[in-house]
């Protein structure tokens, strides 16, 4: 079946080229279009699309705060949202992930990101721009509260450590099999562990908890 989205952006040329883009892919289908995020929120509740393509400056209600509506803590079935900016800032993309988006990507990134962002956020993968993924993954990790991060409910086993790291260096399911010599659903296995043990909700999540220990650094090679 296809990847059912929706779009949120305040400029209809960019909603119009977003949905050209996406629907031109076998496996995806746009099934909503959104010009503020209020409509975004309400459509999204209503359609319960496989992933929310937002913005973030739209009118009233913005792409964040939809986010947060629709994929934040407090939201018990949370949505697939990734939010696309024309602005590569620090605070934007702190703000997102932190209202629970699934992937951070500047409208430059081109059609091959663009789709591979929405397939893998369908997937319960993460995927932020390359370009922008270390700086800002750092960033949110020293921008986090000050106390020291959550520990582990139990003790990682060397093999979750192992696809902790890989996680955090903006690794797909796919590409961690690949490289750790398991299968798919071993890895999705790790992860679903890792989530229980971190106490968090998503990969984006245990990319930062990753940072906050020090386990990956900026400018270690990946």
């Amino acid at each position: 079946m296809a990847i059912r989205v929706i779009v949120a952006d305040d400029q209809e040329i960019v909603r119009t080229g977003l949905t050209m883009i996406l629907d031109a892919q076998p496996d995806i289908e746009v099934v909503g279009e959104a010009g503020d995020g209020n409509r975004a929120v309400e459509l999204a509740r209503r359609l319960r699309p496989d992933v929310c393509l937002f913005d973030i400056r739209m009118p009233g209600v913005d792409g964040i705060e939809a986010t947060r509506r629709l994929a934040g803590p407090a939201v018990a079935d949370p949505l697939a949202v990734v939010v696309i900016t024309t602005f590569d800032l620090d605070e934007y993309v702190y703000a997102a992930l932190r209202a629970g988006a699934r992937g951070f990507l500047l409208k430059d990134a081109g059609t091959a990101l663009l789709t591979q962002a929405v397939r893998a956020a369908a997937a319960g993968d993460a995927l932020i721009a390359p370009n922008i993924a270390t700086r800002l993954l750092r960033a949110f990790a020293d921008a986090g509260p000050a106390a020291p991060p959550a520990q582990p409910v139990d003790a990682l086993t060397l093999r979750e450590e192992e696809v902790l790291l890989a996680v955090a260096r903006g690794r797909t399911n796919t590409e961690i099999a690949e490289e750790l010599h398991i299968s798919l659903s071993t890895v999705k296995t790790h992860i679903a562990s890792l989530m229980v043990k971190l106490g968090v909700r998503n990969r984006v999540e245990i990319a930062m908890w990753a940072y906050q220990t020090d386990r990956v650094r900026p400018g270690r090679s990946a």
